[in-house]
């Protein structure tokens, strides 16, 4: 597709603003992004004005829509150029397969939902029917069509929303099982057509066999080469980026190690008070933003910051939010509501603390948090789990640490599949201490994800921590450690302000903790 002079000038300048911001997140610097519709800058102009002054550098405008273009590709144009005129980027994010539901709140009512009747619904292993998050042409070959006509007017940088999954939602091992599929899948391994049955009753049992491992592998084989079709599409020096759900994974059709050296959007979940409310739903967060952080350098890596519906989570907290990205030294920061923009007077909260946290993450960014309590998510998680985490213990004001296989120190506190799969001897610990909601046979100790249960247990370890810094008092906050930056940083968890004890050895000292607030200390010294 030839490429206009117009274009071409066009290209040219999201190019250097663009490198502009890539050059600032491989200095260590954090990067703000704002995800809106051509719907939401219509029904606002002004909203443009109003990001950049709060600090956001990089506009991402919503593209291509499952089959449809919803807004006229001069409109996206007329967009990108108003972004860029502002002194910011401006990138496109498709929605490539669709939704099972309305999950992008226009106020449109005439806006697409489902995708192109062309495209084909997806069967659960029920046999019943949904529409999205699946694979049957023309979708792939819609999406690279999509990204050739992006591309010929000048867009150089495309991420593909979490829509891009082949599972309907977290904690669901994906796939269509369609008789094309099933058809496709058996040839695959040359298995015989009753072991279609058996995959089926390893799927409800979320069995690991080696036909359910086959199925997976399948599956994520789909999924990946759809996005590298795609990432043909957007050429030359165009990027291509994946959103991968929270805690997206194989059984969703995403093998993340597919996608390393892409930019890639950590998952998230908690998009409304009622979720991101609860002390679990920022533990969760996290532990899911750390996990996807093993894949993906931090300069390539975004959050998924997210109010859905747009009203539905309080400045306080989308500002709380940001404590994820910085903690995980994750280098971009993208906000997102869906197609209608969220509050306008949310950015006076946002402004601020968008400020605060690019100026600790300096301190932080390319240093890796360590501890005694050991973040894994194992195969099993990965493969058939729940999606369910034992995160609580993040909330103790203990440091810890993501760890790719089981550690030879500290205490892993694992998932319920994780805990199946050590308590099978498919998990082996080198050293470190297995803990779990459940448990048996002596390989895995059992607790209740319960603060009361976890407190009384921390108090039983305070003689083990005498050479880490942590909080001494029972209160509600993440303490991460960075030995390398001689740094802490601690996030208080909870809705008012606190007075912390920080204790390293025999020192003490108290550090004050606003509501929901984040704080960087100097590492004191042990003795």
């Amino acid at each position: 597709m030839p490429i206009s002079r117009r274009s071409l000038i066009g290209s040219s300048v999201a190019a250097a603003l663009l490198d502009s911001v890539e050059h600032a997140n491989r200095a260590g610097r954090r990067r703000f992004h704002a995800c809106l519709s051509p719907e939401a800058l219509d029904h606002d102009p002004d909203l443009l004005d109003v990001v950049a002054r709060a600090g956001v550098s990089s506009v991402w405008i919503a593209g291509f829509f499952y089959g449809f273009w919803p807004y006229p590709i001069e409109k996206i144009r007329h967009w990108r150029d108003r972004v860029e005129a502002r002194g910011m980027a401006a990138s496109v994010v498709n929605i490539p397969l669709g939704h099972p539901g309305d999950s992008l709140g226009s106020s449109d009512a005439g806006f697409p939902l489902t995708p192109d009747r062309r495209w084909r619904v997806a069967v659960r292993p029920d046999g019943s029917t949904y529409v999205g998050t699946s694979l049957h042409p023309p979708a792939t070959d819609d999406n690279v069509a999509a990204l050739k006509r992006l591309r010929a007017d000048g867009v150089r940088r495309v991420f593909l929303d979490d829509d891009f999954r082949l599972a309907t939602g977290p904690g669901v091992i994906g796939g269509c099982f369609c008789d094309d599929h099933r058809r496709a899948f058996l040839a695959s391994g040359g298995y015989a057509e009753g072991r279609w049955t058996e995959l089926l009753n390893d799927v409800r049992s979320r069995s690991l066999s080696p036909i359910l491992r086959a199925w997976v592998e399948f599956t994520c084989d789909q999924l990946t080469a759809s996005f590298r079709a795609q990432e043909k599409a957007i050429g030359g020096r165009g990027r291509l980026g994946n959103m991968v759900m929270y805690l997206g994974a194989e059984k969703a059709g995403i093998r993340l190690a597919d996608y390393a050296g892409v930019p890639l959007r950590v998952g998230e979940l908690m998009f409304d008070d009622a979720s991101f409310g609860r002390v679990k739903g920022k533990t969760d967060e996290l532990f899911s933003a750390l996990f996807h952080r093993r894949f993906v350098r931090p300069e390539l890596a975004y959050s998924e910051t997210t109010a859905y519906p747009a009203d539905r989570l309080s400045s306080s907290n989308m500002a709380a939010k940001l404590a994820v990205s910085t903690i995980a030294d994750v280098r971009n920061t993208m906000f997102m509501s869906g197609l209608t923009a969220f509050p306008k007077p949310h950015w006076d909260t946002l402004a601020p603390a968008m400020k605060e946290n690019a100026r600790i993450h300096e301190v932080i960014a390319g240093h890796v948090p360590r501890g005694p309590l050991k973040l894994l998510w194992g195969e099993a998680s990965r493969y058939v789990g729940d999606d369910v985490p034992f995160s609580l213990p993040l909330a103790l004001g203990i440091p810890f640490e993501v760890t790719a296989h089981p550690a030879r120190d500290g205490w892993t506190f694992l998932s319920d599949a994780d805990a199946q799969a050590a308590s099978s001897g498919a998990l082996r610990s080198a050293g470190t201490s297995f803990m779990a909601r459940t448990g048996r046979n002596g390989t895995v100790r059992q607790i209740s994800e319960s603060m009361d249960g976890l407190i009384q247990w921390k108090r039983s370890i305070l003689p083990e921590l005498s050479r880490v810094p942590y909080l001494a008092d029972d209160g509600h906050a993440v303490l991460a450690w960075y030995p390398t930056a001689r740094a802490c940083i601690v996030w208080n968890l909870e809705e008012r302000k606190r007075d912390r004890v920080l204790a390293f050895g025999a020192s003490r000292r108290t550090i004050t903790v606003g509501p929901l607030g984040i704080v960087l200390v100097a590492e004191a010294q042990a003795s």
